[in-house]
């Protein structure tokens, strides 16, 4: 099997690039190996505070965004990092030349019960005449990312990841410390029969949301003329994997419980990334209103609706809006 290194080059990154990578993911393997301590290493259970987000932190949640801000900060390629764990943006090397946005445990709620979590990443290049502490950095669509991608802590830890030559695959081998390409140049199928949304927020959707689930609870019966499954990990990362693994169709739609606050994931370092590798495996990524990645932030948190898949399956979601 193919070494990442290996790949990496044959999609033609700069070693730069790599480099940082390899750091970035020495960092998750270091999260993968307390995950998998769970109760051993006293890492379960939520602090006494909430982040940034108004959302209780997990104590994984807080190794986690401690373990990579550091290897981060120490490898001198990064010049800013953004954090979901982190108020405001975490200056590095003033000379860095990329800027790393991340959710450093996405899920987190589930390391209680030994579920699905993981790590989602997105790198781009840093505008070399700023402050390494000015968040007006990251404000950059997802158009302008060069790497992006998440490690899926599970049953074997995965690395979904693209730098924009396609959406590749990789197991970490415990044998040796690596990750090894396992699946080149996914492909995700134009057409699905399964769906993934929290159906516990249906009465907040908007219209083309309610009418679109409905079609598909529907079933055979309704206008679609075929039986849909639901599946919902309350992981991101889990999702998204089984849709990049067989196909399927991921919605966490605009909510009108709080006008300022339109969807629940964040554009720079769950949205952005997860359409990157969606568009790069042939799938489409979109907000309702537009595509996902070429939304212009305007700030360092800022929440998006998604709704990503496969392509033929987010095409017609995207016919009910009109």
């Amino acid at each position: 099997m193919k070494r990442l290194n290996s790949q990496l080059q044959d999609d033609g990154a700069p070693m730069e690039l790599i480099l940082l990578i390899r750091t970035l993911l020495a960092g998750c393997k270091e999260i993968a190996f307390r995950v998998s301590q769970g109760a051993l290493a006293g890492v379960l259970g939520s602090t006494l505070s909430e982040n940034v987000q108004g959302e209780t932190q997990k104590k994984l949640d807080v190794i986690s965004n401690q373990i990579l801000k550091d290897i981060l900060k120490d490898s001198g390629y990064v010049k800013a990092i953004s954090s979901e764990e982190e108020d405001d943006v975490v200056a590095c090397n003033p000379d860095g030349k990329y800027l790393v946005s991340f959710d450093p445990l996405d899920g987190s709620s589930n390391t209680d019960i030994n579920s699905l979590i993981g790590t989602i990443f997105s790198i781009s290049h840093a505008p070399q005449w700023m402050k390494p502490d000015d968040p007006s950095a990251f404000l950059q669509p997802g158009t302008q990312s060069v790497a992006a991608g998440y490690v899926l802590y599970g049953p074997s830890a995965m690395l979904a990841m693209t730098t924009g030559r396609g959406t590749h695959l990789y197991t970490l081998d415990k044998t040796h410390g690596g990750f090894l390409l396992t699946k080149a140049n996914v492909k995700v199928p134009e057409q699905t029969s399964e769906f993934a949304i929290n159906t516990s927020n249906q009465r907040h959707w908007e219209a083309p949301i309610q009418n679109y689930v409905a079609d598909l609870l529907a079933g055979e019966d309704g206008p679609r003329g075929k039986d849909f499954n639901m599946r919902w990990v309350a992981a991101m990362v889990g999702d998204i994997h089984r849709v990049l693994s067989r196909g399927g169709i991921f919605l966490y739609p605009f909510d009108k419980r709080n006008p300022e606050k339109p969807g629940k994931l964040r554009l720079l370092y769950e949205a952005n990334p997860m359409a990157f590798l969606m568009e790069q495996a042939g799938g489409m990524a979109d907000t309702g209103t537009g595509r996902i990645m070429e939304v212009m932030p305007s700030e360092i948190h800022q929440r998006v609706p998604v709704l990503l898949g496969s392509k033929q399956e987010v095409q017609t979601c995207l016919d009910y809006y009109k």
